[in-house]
């Protein structure tokens, strides 16, 4: 594949250098010195400078879908949380349980989940931690455990579905995967591992925590109702979602792409706010567009341009076929690494750069283990052990960073050891009951 590429100076091997680049890139985001959407589009950059590939390759090796369904999904979520639906939700699903703290856990892991299943991971964070914090000073409880309990939540439901977490929006583009397909073959197993893991609080916090008779009161005395900024945005923002996750599901009679499907509905979400309020609604596109999180779009860009350099090379495909001769062409074999290296890996790695980095490596092996259909089974074992062994640590996956930030600023202890030593045991019982499920559903 070398054969197509640019000769590059100094007699330098581009299978090796896009190698290398990619590695840098990897060790600059890993660490942290720099932002990651700078670490990548300079890796994307230098590529193209030392003639890797020349630019209109590049722009080839960008999955323009992922890009689309990200900002489209994005926007919808700037422009709902502006009604206070999130808001809400989290209170009312707290007064619905009495106020009793064990309940409130159990609600707003649910809750957390279903939003991160429709929504994204990181946004349902972002709006329901801080009305938890609320929650958890009015009950004079500690807060940990509902923060800790939110972050599994929220990567376990973002697992079940093609646009609940970004690795996942990544093999769904890339494998020509849809809503449906994850719908009917990771949700099945996220929903058991969600379950146990709301057990699992459960007797490690939830029949602890205890709140006065005073605080319950307050707590049930708050208005729920008085969350709702805007209840015109409100109807608007969930009938739209709605019709959105419609598309989703009947996106292949349609004829429609994620893309597509995602920026339509924001589209149509804005223009309504628009129209409503001519004023208002014109002076909220510029703020809508900037709450869309640039940083991931970009970062996004340049990785896709530093992993297409590493596949057109060669190197991928020389990985590729290094698993098939590991696993000897058993396709059961091949699940279990793939499960167990993306999950040990997107515990200390971010999973999003690794997971763009083995989708070509397993495209690479359909025709020797029989073909696109054998091979579907490998893109399960690779989005539930990079969206799953995100869990394992703090530094694992976006949504772990995202409350712990906000933790901290709250002045609430979230730290890398108090989080492990809960999170490594319950992340590593969730990828053994994902292996039971891959033998005993695909093989």
């Amino acid at each position: 594949m070398t054969a197509d590429l640019p000769h590059l100076p100094f007699g330098l091997s581009p299978m090796w250098l896009s190698v290398l680049v990619l590695a840098l890139t990897y060790v600059a985001v890993i660490a942290g010195r720099f932002n990651r959407a700078i670490a990548a589009l300079f890796g994307a950059v230098l590529l193209i400078l030392l003639g890797t590939l020349d630019q209109a390759e590049a722009i080839r090796g960008i999955d323009w879908d992922t890009i689309g369904l990200l900002v489209g999904m994005m926007i919808l979520v700037a422009v709902s949380r502006r009604s206070g639906l999130f808001q809400f939700l989290a209170v009312w699903s707290a007064q619905r349980v009495k106020a009793n703290p064990a309940g409130i856990v159990v609600m707003l892991q649910v809750v957390t989940a279903l939003l991160s299943a429709v929504l994204n991971n990181v946004s349902t964070v972002l709006l329901i931690v801080p009305v938890t914090l609320v929650i958890a000073e009015e009950l004079e409880v500690p807060p940990f455990p509902f923060l800790f309990a939110e972050v599994f939540a929220a990567n376990i439901g973002g697992t079940s579905t093609l646009i609940g977490d970004p690795p996942n929006i990544l093999i769904g583009s890339q494998a020509g995967l849809d809503f449906n397909a994850f719908l009917n073959n990771i949700a099945p197993v996220a929903a058991l591992i969600m379950a146990l893991q709301v057990a699992t609080v459960h007797m490690i916090w939830g029949r602890s925590l205890r709140a006065s008779p005073e605080a319950r009161v307050l707590m049930m005395g708050m208005n729920a109702r008085g969350m709702i900024e805007d209840a015109g945005l409100l109807i608007r923002s969930v009938l739209v979602l709605i019709a959105v996750l419609a598309a989703f599901v009947c996106a292949e009679p349609l004829h429609l792409k994620p893309a597509t499907i995602a920026l339509s509905g924001a589209a149509v979400l804005m223009l309504l706010d628009n129209l409503r309020r001519p004023g208002l609604g014109k002076d909220n596109v510029p703020a809508t567009f900037a709450d869309i999180d640039w940083t991931t779009i970009f970062f996004f860009l340049g990785l896709f341009v530093v992993v297409h350099a590493v596949e057109v090379s060669g190197a991928l495909e020389i990985i590729a076929d290094r698993l098939v001769a590991v696993t000897r062409g058993n396709g059961a074999g091949a699940a279990s690494v793939i499960l167990w290296a993306s999950a040990v890996l997107s515990a200390v790695l971010d999973n999003i750069p690794f997971v763009a980095t083995m989708i070509p490596v397993i495209k690479n092996t359909s025709a020797a283990f029989g073909g696109e259909g054998a091979i579907a089974p490998l893109w399960w074992a690779l989005s539930l052990g990079a969206c799953l062994g995100g869990n394992g640590t703090l530094i694992g996956a976006s949504p772990n960073l995202a409350v712990a930030g906000i933790a901290e600023r709250n002045g609430v202890h979230f730290s890398f050891v108090r989080y492990f030593v809960y999170a490594m045991p319950m992340t590593l019982a969730s990828i053994v009951i994902c292996q039971l499920y891959l033998w005993l559903r695909y093989f």
